[in-house]
């Protein structure tokens, strides 16, 4: 299943929600931010085309989930304008979000790097500074392997983010504890963010409703309650076109048709997977999830035959997917088999 992914994720699981085409990563999936599988971050803010005119103040804006190394290079024109400017604490922050590119690109050395460079001069930044870096070196942590690491990490930004009323902040670090934790202390987290998201006053909070929402989905989910996970979709899809994200709304529209493959309305689940594989190919994309569920649904219904070449094109697809084959090569695996795809064989 998709999960930052668990992010991905976010992310998706978090791993991270790594939808290609009109779906779009994951789940992250969990963002403000996506996502790779450990950083598990699905993005919230809006994105700019690049820093010409842009104000490095709004240096949050130049996130692109998709393309972390272009996101490099705009941080790091919006580092050079803030230090022009002397503006210490913006430029400690955009040394952060640097770091975060870099994870996403599995340059891990990097990344540490650069957070090494920043932790001495914590104690003299604002305390937003803190909360920052204590998320990014928890997510690079999760994201290299080591989760026990991380753990406490994300605590700290948690307790940080509250402590300055950093609200947006904290409902990341709740939910990144989530992803890090066993299943029920992740229920808990889950539901400390979301209701966190749900009662306050910070835009970076209201933000995170339909990804927190998304992820309560996943958990009911993997433990068989099924019908809860729906509720819960569909609530998620609810917040998602409340913000208008038309990715986003991809993928809850995936993951409602999702789970009621898992109810066994195997043929509301496939009308739905092929009206967004309709949409993505009037877009001229692709999105090897969709194509996967539209195989897998197919399948279950005793139609093997239509499902092999649907089993084969998101084996194409998802082939080329930077984390799921180092991270589900048994899933890759399946879909070769049953789309009877030789070894080298492309689409």
């Amino acid at each position: 299943m998709r999960r930052v992914p668990r992010i991905r994720l976010l992310l998706i699981r978090q791993s991270r929600f790594l939808l290609v085409g009109l779906i779009g990563l994951a789940a992250a999936v969990m963002l403000p931010g996506p996502v790779g599988a450990g950083d598990a971050t699905e993005r919230e803010d809006d994105t700019m085309s690049g820093t010409e005119s842009a104000d490095y103040r709004e240096f949050d804006q130049l996130w692109d989930y998709d393309d972390p190394a272009a996101t490099e290079a705009k941080f790091r024109e919006a580092l050079a304008a803030a230090e022009t400017a002397e503006d210490t604490g913006a430029a400690l922050q955009i040394r952060t979000q640097i770091a975060r590119t870099l994870g996403l690109q599995k340059r891990y050395d990097d990344a540490t790097e650069v957070l090494d460079a920043v932790e001495p001069k914590l104690a003299a930044a604002p305390p937003v500074v803190r909360v920052r870096w204590l998320l990014e070196r928890g997510r690079i942590l999760n994201t290299s392997g080591d989760r026990g690491g991380a753990r406490p990490v994300f605590e700290g930004a948690w307790e940080a983010a509250r402590a300055c009323g950093e609200d947006g902040f904290a409902v990341d670090a709740a939910h990144m504890i989530a992803i890090v934790a066993e299943s029920d202390e992740a229920m808990a987290w889950n539901e400390r963010a979301l209701q966190l998201a749900r009662t306050s006053d910070d835009p970076r909070a209201k933000k995170w409703r339909g990804s927190l929402l998304n992820n309560q989905g996943w958990t009911h989910h993997d433990q068989g309650r099924h019908e809860e996970a729906l509720a819960l979709f569909r609530e998620a899809l609810e917040a998602r076109r409340e913000q208008g994200d038309e990715k986003l709304i991809g993928i809850a529209r995936w993951c409602v048709a999702r789970c009621q493959r898992s109810l066994g309305r195997i043929e509301e689940a496939l009308a739905a997977q092929e009206q967004l594989l309709k949409e993505a190919e009037a877009a001229n994309a692709k999105d090897g999830y969709v194509l996967e569920e539209i195989a897998e649904c197919l399948l279950a219904l005793d139609r093997g035959e239509e499902a092999r070449p649907y089993f084969a094109r998101a084996h194409a697809v998802l082939s080329e997917d930077p984390w799921l084959p180092e991270g589900e090569p048994e899933r890759l695996a399946r879909l070769a088999e049953l789309g009877g795809v030789t070894a080298g064989a492309g689409e």
